[in-house]
């Protein structure tokens, strides 16, 4: 898939468990777990917006474009 999910990434620089994110976002945690693994297949800008809420990062941030080869 030529889109990345970094969220792991910002988890682990913020130091924010999956649990903690869960609860500070309002999602549930296999929800966030599918996005966490790249397995989602669409994203809400408002999620997106909550999780750069509380990660108090950039969408860039999250979320990357790579081509595919």
């Amino acid at each position: 898939m030529a889109i990345v999910v970094n969220l792991d990434v910002m988890m682990a620089k913020r130091k924010m468990s999956l649990n903690e994110l869960s609860e500070k976002v309002g999602l549930t945690l296999s929800n966030l777990s599918i996005l966490k693994t790249g397995k989602a297949k669409a994203i809400r800008f408002s999620t997106l917006e909550a999780i750069c809420l509380v990660l108090d990062c950039q969408p860039g941030d999250i979320l990357e474009y790579v081509k595919d080869k």
